[in-house]
């Protein structure tokens, strides 16, 4: 079509000027007709630009699909039987899939494993109360993918919808479905929260293997059970914790417009948006290369999401959502800081442990549990204390109760309370 509009823009061309040169040199009395070929050459540009531009919009998409299906190389006849044997239906959205895949994929990915995740999202998809609700962008987005970031990809989304499908028949919305999931399917699983899972960024089968996986495991897990029953889900975190406390990995859910979180296997009841580390995710700096919080889509962006794990891997790409976390934690008011508590057993190991906390000039305790292993690393039981204050806390270990003072310095600190030693008794004479 660019070629065709070409040659005729040549022609006109040539012909209008020879008639404007005519007109102006020869033949004196033409002055009309020299003005009428001006404006229609004017107007014929004016056409063929807006044509060109129509034409390469329409070409465009196939430039990309070509560029992937170039790139992928000796798997190119793969992608393309995906292609002409996905339903029609299905084929704008797999076109997109492939033009928004990874490097990695578009040079492994079968035929046989697209034509299936196709087929099996859209059936999901379109059999929920809530399809009306999300538009095709974020189904793209965040249901139809097969992965979340590196991990290994499993053959996952057949077996979870029928897994977790029943689970949410009488779910009306994407969040109460993702509330459902994230209360039922670590149960079902038997997959726990464990630092002594195999790697982090494991598959969904991986973690069911071993029966433990990182936040980032758990994470990948719930978000492939939302996706396999049409909730749209993503992977959400940040490379590092502003207070240098490490890294953290939860899910968003898209429901009525907007993105809400939730911890993956830490369900808050059927609530989203509440979670223990919402006030640390107050303090995510926008724009900072670790201290950020980054939501992972599979649009092509400039930004991606850094991997800990892997840190010369660019293939994940990600948003920064840290402005949304920012203005989401209540503010603290002014002389009061967030004090962290975590209690070691003899071992080295978190316990699980009652605390009492008195702060010296005040009536009333507070009073807290501190976590154990089943929790993220990062988890710690939060009070809201004077700055600069000392607290007595009163630790009821197994063995008995401890108490001791500790000075209140500084927002997020963090006290960490040692099991004491086991008394030895003297024997009998």
């Amino acid at each position: 079509m660019l070629k065709e509009q070409a040659e005729f823009l040549g022609f006109f061309v040539v012909v209008s000027k020879r008639i404007i040169l005519c007109g102006r040199y020869w033949r004196p009395g033409c002055a009309d007709l020299v003005d009428m070929m001006q404006i229609m050459f004017k107007l014929i540009m004016l056409i063929w630009m807006l044509q060109s531009a129509a034409a390469y919009a329409s070409t465009s998409g196939a430039d990309q699909l070509e560029a992937s299906l170039v790139r992928s190389g000796y798997n190119r006849v793969e992608l393309e039987r995906a292609l002409a044997s996905v339903p029609t239906g299905q084929r704008a959205d797999l076109v997109w899939l492939i033009e928004h895949m990874p490097g990695a994929d578009l040079v492994s990915m079968n035929a046989n494993a697209l034509i299936e995740n196709s087929i099996v999202a859209h059936q999901a998809f379109d059999s929920a109360p809530w399809r009306d609700r999300v538009p095709l962008e974020i189904y793209r987005d965040a249901v139809l993918p097969y992965a979340c970031i590196n991990e290994k990809r499993d053959d996952w989304r057949r077996d979870f919808n029928r897994r977790f499908s029943p689970l949410v028949t009488e779910a009306r919305s994407t969040s109460e479905a993702a509330a459902i999931l994230n209360n039922a399917i670590f149960k079902e699983l038997e997959v726990v929260y464990s630092t002594k899972r195999p790697r982090a960024d494991q598959s969904p089968l991986e973690s069911i293997e071993a029966g433990m996986a990182s936040c980032t495991g758990l994470s990948i897990l719930l978000i492939d059970a939302c996706r396999s029953v049409g909730v749209p889900a993503r992977f959400v975190g940040t490379p590092l914790w502003s207070d240098g406390s490490g890294n953290h990995s939860w899910v968003e859910i898209y429901d009525s417009g907007q993105w809400h979180y939730t911890g993956a296997a830490e369900p808050v009841g059927d609530e989203l948006d509440k979670a223990w580390f919402a006030s640390r995710a107050s303090d995510a700096q926008e724009g900072h290369p670790s201290h950020a919080i980054l939501a992972v889509t599979w649009r092509k962006v400039p930004l991606w999401f850094p991997l800990p794990w892997s840190p010369e891997d660019q293939s994940v790409r990600a948003v920064d959502v840290s402005g949304r976390y920012a203005s989401a934690d209540s503010p603290i008011e002014d002389g009061m800081v967030r004090v962290r508590f975590r209690t070691i057993d003899r071992k080295g190991a978190r316990l699980s442990v009652p605390l009492h906390v008195h702060v010296d000039g005040e009536d009333g305790v507070r009073k807290g549990t501190t976590r154990d292993d089943r929790f993220d690393t990062n988890d710690h039981l939060e009070m809201i204390l004077p700055e600069n204050s000392v607290v007595k806390v009163d630790a009821i270990w197994p063995s008995g109760m401890q108490t001791a003072d500790h000075l209140v310095q500084q927002d997020q600190q963090l006290i960490t309370l040692r099991e004491p030693p086991m008394q030895i008794r003297p024997s009998d004479p």
